[in-house]
């Protein structure tokens, strides 16, 4: 990923105008074999995260149990359906996040934050590792309030743990999730597709305290 893009949030009215036409999403998904844009089966639920790069984030999601599928895209901004390139230069607001489509009857909400608070490091602002830029800021954007009650008590309570480990203070940011647009298919579970592919994604190693 490039070591690119703005570290400072751009405002709505200085936002790229974007597109009325969603990003054309074609394929399924390359390891589960299954839809990775609406509609989904009943009983399943979603949840979306941004951890920094994508494509690493979203290779974590895919390999845990009772996660049906996966999709890379971009949620928490202002511009309408953007492209890659455009949210990469930080005039969207977007960050880059994983949807994860799970079915809760074999994998709770809970478990998925522990992935997303161990998986990365949660205090590093408006970056993760050499990636800089407000598009690579930590996120749980939230469902509804069942999630946001939960992702809220988990971000105290990592934050409690970090702070005995010695570590920054917590600076992800959790919010109802607005829209998620779906990224470009080449995108789509890239590191399934080109192992050699670059990922900096990495946790604190710091665990996280058991929820409920």
């Amino acid at each position: 990923m490039g070591l690119f893009g703005r570290r400072k949030m751009v405002t709505a009215d200085r936002a790229l105008p974007g597109r009325p036409t969603p990003l054309p999403v074609t394929g399924r998904h390359v390891i589960t074999g299954q839809r990775i844009a609406p509609p989904f089966p009943a009983g399943l639920a979603t949840a979306v995260f941004g951890m920094g790069c994508f494509w690493g984030a979203e290779r974590l999601f895919w390999q845990l149990p009772g996660v049906w599928s996966t999709a890379v895209g971009y949620a928490g901004g202002f511009t309408e359906n953007p492209t890659y390139e455009e949210t990469c230069s930080g005039r969207t607001g977007h960050a880059e996040v994983v949807l994860v489509v799970f079915d809760p009857a074999r994998i709770g909400y809970a478990d998925l934050l522990r992935t997303f608070w161990e998986g990365h490091d949660p205090t590093q602002g408006m970056r993760q590792g050499n990636d800089r830029g407000t598009q690579y800021r930590s996120a749980v954007y939230t469902i509804d309030d069942d999630q946001r009650t939960l992702a809220e008590a988990a971000a105290a309570s990592y934050a409690d743990a970090l702070t005995a480990a010695r570590r920054g203070a917590v600076t992800t940011e959790i919010a109802p999730l607005g829209t998620f647009f779906h990224a470009e298919d080449h995108h789509q579970q890239y590191l399934a597709k080109n192992p050699g592919g670059h990922c900096g994604i990495g946790g604190t190693g710091v665990a996280c305290p058991v929820l409920a």
